[in-house]
């Protein structure tokens, strides 16, 4: 009598992107689910921030861009909003010296002009302290919004126009992007490969709309307090299995 064996799953190598973005949703969710207010959940998502980037950076990362407050965002309660404004206070003096240590090197893209003293100097300390480190890149969007980055793109660019420093016609993709906050990045590190949500919810939130063109989404039930190693491996494992084309066959 023939048999037949169970056809094993076989798992592909991974391969790693260069730069992930991360959409960090679901911290509210999460503090409510434990009868908790929602700052505590805020909270723990800083925590969750610090194992990643480092669980990224061993797997071989080298940027990682986090959605931390949008230009929208200041619609959300006061009292929540100056929490959060204060975490950057709270991550520098407990999470930046380990990830120092790791080699992270700490950047921030966004609106800096509305964010309160003590999280811009922060952050700063952070830049500073962590500006010769040659490891992952870890990038704040902070009061970050991709249309507002885009609109002053675009006035940037036809400021210089007035300015004869080149003609409409010497616009182009490339130049667009030297404009965009995220030239601060090496070039080859500025477009996502990956993008992760978290949370379960389906969209983008004006979050890189123009680096994202050609960028795998990857969404996730899991709430951002949750997301660890193991699920930054699952959502790379999926990132691996697919065939990017990039509009071709």
């Amino acid at each position: 009598m023939f048999g037949f064996k169970k056809k094993e799953k076989i798992d592909l190598p991974l391969q790693v992107p260069k730069h992930i973005g991360i959409i960090m949703d679901g911290n509210g969710r999460w503090a409510k689910k434990r009868m908790q207010p929602r700052v505590f959940g805020h909270k723990a998502g800083m925590e969750a921030l610090q194992n990643v980037t480092i669980a990224a950076k061993n797997l071989g990362v080298q940027a990682l861009t986090v959605y931390a407050f949008s230009t929208e965002n200041w619609k959300r309660p006061e009292k929540e909003v100056k929490f959060i404004m204060n975490l950057p206070v709270e991550f520098y003096e407990r999470y930046v010296p380990e990830l120092h240590k790791n080699n992270v090197k700490i950047q921030m893209i966004g609106d800096t002009n509305r964010l309160p003293e003590a999280t811009y100097q922060a952050l700063c300390k952070a830049e500073e302290l962590t500006k010769l480190n040659t490891g992952l890149i870890l990038n704040f969007a902070l009061n970050y919004g991709g249309r507002a980055e885009v609109t002053q793109a675009i006035r940037m660019i036809a400021q210089d126009v007035l300015d004869a420093k080149f003609n409409p016609g010497d616009i182009s993709e490339e130049m667009v992007d030297d404009y965009l906050q995220t030239s601060i990045l090496p070039r080859v590190l500025r477009d996502p490969e990956l993008i992760i949500r978290t949370s379960g919810e389906l969209r983008l939130s004006n979050f890189l709309p123009w680096q994202s063109a050609y960028s795998e989404l990857y969404f996730t039930d899991t709430l951002w307090p949750d997301f660890d190693e193991k699920a930054l491996e699952m959502a790379i494992r999926e990132y691996s299995r697919r065939n990017r084309r990039f509009g071709a066959i």
